[in-house]
């Protein structure tokens, strides 16, 4: 009975997907075949995830835990496929430690002290990432974003050029505002606050993953609480600043601001509120002025609106290192799997 049940669910899951922006996303992983490892096979939802990433065909998957349990733990779940490895018994372990001392000893780690941490499944994980032994690592389903980014920022480090990293959401539902199916919110996940010039990077670097990862023609709104000097506060002379600042990095960019939310969105709303503006009432790229906000904002929008919530996805890291929502569901780390493979180079 469980393993009808478990048909059925994959079966309604596919039809449910089918023709959307997700089965989209997918599809383009498939093509390039990457390897991702996910770091926490002690949590039920990773385990399904990496299951279905590999009866798909999203991608190759590496799953850290020990095998036995992970077996034990998840009965129903077909692991056929899936390279399960426990860091502790590796024999990469050495290896693995020797790289993190090489990475660290700058910074006081000793070689015991390296040998120790590379046993953690995420910095294992990391690791194996800045080996080349994998494209990309997803973790935090059962750990907190500071536990999946510390190994990324002391391991993989920023990209050239790349100051800060930086998260979007990607916002997937139906909604008459929606055009394309799909919003992109940053940042919902990392950094609590910005400067002007922060704000004005986290926006051109996420309009850049909208249209790598999603295929969107990028159309920013810069939010605030006011809308084109409506109010005065220090709050939204920063979201200006940063408008600006963004607008001389990429004059290309379809960008503006700063809008509030319903003028970003709503043309009736824009029409009153920014008339002038080519992207208020048609955003498809928000970016919320600090982390409380687009925090609150994307779970408004997941648990009220009836979004999915896909990410926090990392960017500006040197390779694809993703963080997980705790609440998250196993068809977000497929998503979020997905969308690592589309970011490893």
């Amino acid at each position: 009975m469980a393993g009808f049940m478990n048909t059925l669910k994959k079966t309604v899951r596919k039809i449910s997907e089918s023709g959307t922006v997700v089965s989209e996303i997918k599809k383009k992983a498939a093509a390039k075949n990457k390897k991702i490892v996910l770091c926490e096979g002690e949590d039920s939802r990773v385990v399904e995830a990496a299951a279905e990433c590999v009866e798909e065909g999203i991608a190759q998957i590496v799953l850290l835990g020990n095998a036995e349990e992970i077996a034990a733990k998840n009965p129903d779940v077909d692991l056929t496929g899936i390279e399960i490895i426990e860091p502790a018994a590796s024999p990469k372990l050495g290896e693995y430690a020797n790289l993190l001392y090489e990475l660290r000893k700058s910074k006081g780690m000793t070689e015991e002290q390296a040998q120790e941490a590379a046993k953690d499944a995420t910095f294992f994980g990391a690791l194996m990432l800045k080996a080349g032994d994998v494209d990309g690592l997803v973790s935090g389903a059962c750990h907190s974003t500071a536990n999946t980014l510390r190994p990324g920022l002391q391991i993989i480090k920023t990209a050239p050029g790349v100051k800060s990293v930086s998260s979007f959401n990607l916002m997937v539902g139906n909604n008459k505002y929606v055009e394309d199916g799909m919003l992109v919110f940053a940042d919902c996940g990392l950094n609590p606050t910005y400067t002007a010039e922060g704000l004005a990077e986290c926006a051109i670097a996420t309009a850049k993953s909208a249209k790598e990862i999603a295929g969107l023609d990028p159309r920013v709104a810069m939010l605030s609480f006011s809308t084109k000097g409506s109010a005065k506060h220090d709050l939204v002379t920063l979201v200006q600043e940063a408008t600006q600042i963004a607008k001389q990095m990429a004059p290309d960019l379809k960008l503006d601001g700063e809008l509030q939310f319903d003028a970003a969105l709503v043309p009736e709303v824009a029409l009153l509120k920014a008339p002038g503006s080519e992207i208020a009432g048609h955003a498809n790229v928000l970016i919320f002025p600090d982390l409380q906000s687009g925090n609150i904002g994307y779970k408004i929008a997941e648990r009220l609106g009836g979004f999915q919530a896909i990410g926090p996805i990392c960017q500006g890291f040197a390779k694809p290192l993703n963080d997980l929502s705790r609440g998250c569901k196993t068809s977000d780390i497929v998503c979020a799997v997905a969308i690592t493979a589309l970011q490893a180079e």
